[in-house]
């Protein structure tokens, strides 16, 4: 067979780059972005390049994983896994009823539609209403903000036409979720370049703050009252579009009153900023005509996601920087059906106590969905709706959930546990199943996802109507018994006797959704395609007529669609006043900017990504290990020396709830006080703790404590530490590549 070349969709992230495969005689040799791309113009990283490789990994299952009487796992064909499955999930109903059944969805599971669609139809049909997904210790802020303000329908203004853009702990030149697009670095440089003003605010240089104009190098947890300042200096200026404000929105009194502290002197001292650094930035922010606000994880998980997420839309609001009536909605929808192009609100809605009640800490469903945090409490807490079965579809507990040590408890407590895992470690360890799924590189792909996450605010999504879908590129390895998720789950529930039916993930009005669900054949297996055909019913676009467009991704011939007044005797207003926010502004105002413990744990644990894995995803591969085969505590070089330590020394990192050894890095981009390391990385705690594979930061957060009232979110950034020198250094191997690092 001849070298070949096909363009396919990367599933590493939601972001779902167009990338070209280079085959040789079928076999995949090099893997690039596509140059030619009219959206992506040819960026990839790391881990999308490498994607053929982790398929390779000694550490990949290629058969599903049954745990024996001893605690070792065996395999076990998947068809009789799936059997067995069913037949203990029949009996947990039978003796516990269908709450005792949860569901965990992590980022892989949610990127990916098809395994998403059957997760929620399989619990729908079990009758459990015990989902819940990364969303709520991600950032959970977003949707809570969301509901509390209010959405606007016609959505944001391209990114081509921002004159300035906010950014608060968000690092999208590495992280790619939201802010600047599929192509941050060349966005931003674009941007730039015809004058846009980057704001930052984090207590890290970023990749992303290297380039900002305006850099406010703030202390963790502190995010909420720079926006507060910049929000009030804003008014005092009287930088605010009145008319769109007076016409759409309500509360500007109640938000003006609840700033009135926040002076440029008062968050420069608490935040440990210039007073003129908070003032250049809101002359930035008031002289833009159009711009956007957008947070990221880190803002969400510092124990201020929603007031943090909510002034970011007042903000936007303030500024009238929103979609208006008669201007063109660059992308009206291609395989997701956007809400209706009005320039209007329906107003805020619920964003918290309705659905199903938690039995735990006054704990209700959300709008960011069920407290995750939560759930590890309803597998320990004894009585009646007790959890006694978790699947896990995509995603890592054991690295992913704060507060690891109850983490490991309920896991080991489960009465069944079964993981989706392409690998034998983290959650799937403690698993009584693994079912081994088929991997990126062999299943039809889409870039519906990223087409979807366009709703969570600016900088997502695509800026034009674009999609593509990519049929399989490689057969599983010869003799694997590998499946997609959507196929073990339907197998699963057809053992269990249940009926299925697809709400489709293309249309966003719930209501709609609902009307157009499918119901799945259980007496013949439906196909990959029937799947997808199902969960994008309602596209704009049908499905079929992106997959015949043909290899490579596609920019759409789609009707002018333009911003539609809102009809007569439209009520709904967005709220800039919304009094749980206004009182979590009085609360953080009135509360002393001195750090509590201090003394005991004088430094701050920053939450970060890293550039070339994804979370706990395959730490193992080689390529992906360079420069960190382990998760460095990164450290500001002044702090490093009052310990006496410097990088690659062993350092201790305790904090209230637990301690873990780290190596250390220094690091100049880190603000004085504060230890940055990544989420979602080391080993379980029953596991030797050895700092040169990568330690788990979850092992020093509590899910009890210093929680979200809403999301249930404990603080998992800006964790309050205390780090100290211990015994030992960096293997010689790793150390000599640590000399390497410029």
């Amino acid at each position: 067979m001849p070298t070949d070349k096909v363009n396919f969709v990367c599933r590493i992230c939601q972001a779902c780059c167009n990338l070209v495969a280079v085959r040789d005689d079928g076999l995949i040799r090099d893997i690039r972005g596509d140059k030619t791309d009219p959206v992506y113009h040819g960026y990839s990283c790391i881990k999308g390049r490498e994607a053929a490789t982790v398929h390779a990994l000694p550490s990949r299952l290629l058969h599903s994983m049954k745990r024996q009487s001893d605690g070792r796992h065996a395999p076990i064909a998947a068809q009789r896994a799936t059997a067995e499955i069913a037949e203990r999930l029949r009996a947990i109903v039978a003796e516990h009823g269908p709450r005792a059944v949860a569901l965990y969805i992590g980022t892989h599971g949610y990127i990916n539609f098809p395994a998403q669609a059957l997760s929620y139809s399989l619990m729908k049909a079990i009758g459990s209403p015990m989902v819940f997904n990364t969303a709520t210790i991600d950032q959970p802020g977003k949707g809570i903000a969301m509901a509390l303000h209010g959405i606007w329908l016609a959505g944001t203004p391209p990114i081509e036409s921002w004159d300035a853009l906010l950014l608060v702990g968000a690092n999208p030149i590495v992280s790619m979720t939201g802010g600047l697009g599929v192509n941050p670095a060349r966005t931003l440089k674009q941007g730039q370049y015809r004058g846009m003003k980057l704001i930052v605010v984090d207590p890290r240089v970023t990749e992303t703050a290297r380039r900002a104009d305006v850099f406010l190098q703030c202390r963790p947890g502190e995010d909420a009252a720079v926006l507060a300042g910049l929000i009030r200096q804003l008014l005092a200026d009287g930088h605010i579009d009145a008319d769109f404000v007076g016409a759409e929105t309500e509360g500007l009194e109640a938000l003006r009153q609840a700033v009135a502290p926040y002076t440029p002197e008062h968050v420069a001292e608490r935040a440990g900023i210039r007073a003129d650094e908070l003032l250049a930035a809101a002359t930035v922010l008031g002289g833009a005509r159009r711009g956007a606000v957008f947070s990221g994880t880190g803002a969400n998980m510092s124990g201020q996601a929603n007031i943090v997420e909510y002034l970011g839309r007042a903000l936007s609001s303030l500024r009238g920087w929103w979609l208006r009536a008669g201007e063109v909605k660059v992308n009206p929808g291609v395989l997701i059906d956007p809400l209706p192009p009005l320039a209007a609100s329906p107003g805020p809605f619920p964003a918290a106590g309705f659905g199903e009640k938690l039995r735990v800490r006054g704990l209700t469903d959300t709008a960011a969905g069920l407290p995750t945090a939560a759930l590890s409490d309803e597998i320990l807490l004894p009585g009646s709706g007790q959890v006694k079965a978790l699947i896990v579809v995509g995603g890592n507990p054991m690295a992913a959930w704060p507060d690891q040590l109850k983490t490991q408890a309920a896991m080991e407590t489960l009465d069944l546990l079964v993981c989706l895992d392409p690998r034998l470690e983290g959650t799937s360890r403690y698993a009584h199943y693994v079912l081994a799924p088929a991997l990126s590189l062999e299943v039809e792909n889409t870039t519906a996802v990223n087409e979807l996450v366009s709703s969570f605010g600016p900088g997502w999504g695509y800026e034009a109507p674009y999609a593509q879908v990519s049929p399989p590129l490689q057969a599983p390895p010869p003799g694997a018994d590998v499946h997609e998720e959507w196929s073990l789950l339907y197998d699963i529930a057809r053992h269990m006797g249940l009926s299925l039916s697809i709400r489709p993930l293309a249309i966003l009005d719930p209501a709609r959704a609902a009307a157009q669900s499918s119901e799945v054949d259980m007496q013949h297996k439906p196909t990959t395609q029937d799947i997808w055909r199902m969960v994008l019913k309602g596209a704009p676009v049908d499905y079929d007529s992106v997959r015949a467009a043909g290899a490579g991704g596609h920019v759409f011939e789609r009707p002018l669609t333009r911003v539609q007044p809102k009809p007569e005797g439209w009520s709904g207003r967005l709220q800039l006043g919304a009094e749980p926010m206004m009182q979590e502004l009085a609360r953080i105002a009135a509360a002393s900017a001195a750090r509590s413990g201090a003394e005991e744990f004088p430094l701050r644990l920053l939450s970060r990504r890293m550039h070339d894995v994804l979370n706990s995803s395959w730490h193992d591969n080689p390529r992906q290990q360079r420069p960190w085969a382990y998760n460095p505590a990164f450290m500001n070089p002044d702090d490093l020396a009052r310990i006496g330590a410097g990088s690659g020394d062993i350092v201790e990192i305790r904090s209230a709830s637990g301690s873990i050894l780290g190596v250390a890095q220094a690091a100049p981009d880190v603000r004085r006080g504060c230890v940055s390391m990544s989420h979602c990385w080391g080993g379980n705690p029953d596991q030797p703790d050895r700092p040169e594979s990568g330690s788990s930061t979850a092992r020093l957060l509590r899910n009890d404590q210093d929680f979200d009232p809403y999301s249930g979110i404990p603080l998992m950034s800006g964790v309050p530490v205390r780090v100290s020198r211990a015994a030992g250094q960096l293997p010689a191997t790793q150390a000599a590549a640590l000399a390497a690092v410029p």
